[in-house]
């Protein structure tokens, strides 16, 4: 567990609350980060800030500022910033129950492990757990942290609870603007039949760490690569590139095709073996060589 909690608290259920820790649930990818190299030397390059017709400026000088119109800002010092900021309070109180099924996969943002924080709320997280388990309900609430207010979910995961850091409605695109030219007809009996033949044969428990990043992979090969030859020399990997041969034209051969799985390519191995050889005998006859 890491040593230091994202945020302490209580959760709060009318009259009841609970002490609580909350822990991020996920890190950063394998993402590799680049830094900007003057070959010629190998210095890294660095930046200055500047200002038009001004040159270079002392960070001093520097303010925030928030673009009115074209060229005319609105200036903020940080204690102006700060003085609007949401008071960090030590409460996330639950004001409303949703079916767990209702919040749209488009508003979840992050996930955080909730732990009690002692034994004395160990019970009364229990109750909560179980309750929202039972109920099949998700708990929502606005948590101030850093001087913002995030919305939040809290719901059970195993023996313990979730709480899931969820988009605010502006920060969503409606999916109506990107799939409104999409037609609203039923897809062929035939075609639909072989799709779920094909999605069911596929079908298996998620297990996220048979899954990689490919390119990350390759790219940490690349680099152990160089750091080995201690040279500068270019090295291009061979990559696999897919044929990529236009769209596929005949949607029903393609279907029946992956849910064949290879029949039709094993069915033509054996009609192109060679057929059984004859061995001459001493007497010059030929008899048919037995089979294994």
């Amino acid at each position: 567990m890491p040593a230091r909690a994202y945020w302490k608290g209580q959760i709060r259920l009318a009259l009841v609350s609970i002490p609580i820790e909350v822990y991020p649930a996920t890190r950063s990818g394998a993402a590799i980060s680049f830094h900007q190299i003057h070959e010629p030397s190998g210095k890294r390059i660095r930046y200055e800030k500047v200002a038009p017709g001004v040159g270079p400026v002392d960070r001093d000088e520097i303010i925030k500022g928030f673009e009115v119109s074209k060229g005319s800002y609105v200036l903020l010092d940080e204690e102006e910033i700060e003085a609007v900021k949401i008071e960090s309070r030590k409460t996330l109180e639950l004001v409303q129950f949703v079916d767990a099924d209702e919040i749209d996969v488009l508003y979840y943002e992050k996930p955080y492990f909730v732990i009690p924080a002692d034994d004395l709320a160990e019970e009364a997280y229990t109750v909560l757990r179980e309750a929202l388990r039972k109920t099949r309900k998700v708990g929502l609430g606005q948590l101030a942290v850093r001087g913002r207010e995030q919305l939040v979910s809290i719901k059970p995961c195993g023996r313990g609870l979730v709480m899931e850091a969820l988009r605010y409605a502006d920060e969503v695109h409606k999916a109506q603007g990107y799939f409104r030219d999409i037609e609203d007809a039923k897809p062929d009996a035939g075609l639909l039949d072989l799709a779920t033949t094909l999605i069911d044969k596929k079908t298996a428990p998620f297990k996220p760490a048979e899954f990689h990043d490919r390119y990350v992979d390759a790219l940490h090969r690349l680099i152990d690569k160089k750091a080995k030859s201690k040279s500068n020399k270019r090295i291009l990997e061979d990559v696999e590139q897919a044929s990529g041969k236009g769209n596929v034209i005949d949607l029903m051969a393609a279907l029946k095709k992956s849910v064949e799985g290879g029949k039709a390519a094993s069915k033509s191995t054996a009609s192109t073996r060679k057929p059984a050889t004859k061995k001459t005998s001493p007497s010059g006859g030929s008899r048919a060589r037995k089979r294994a």
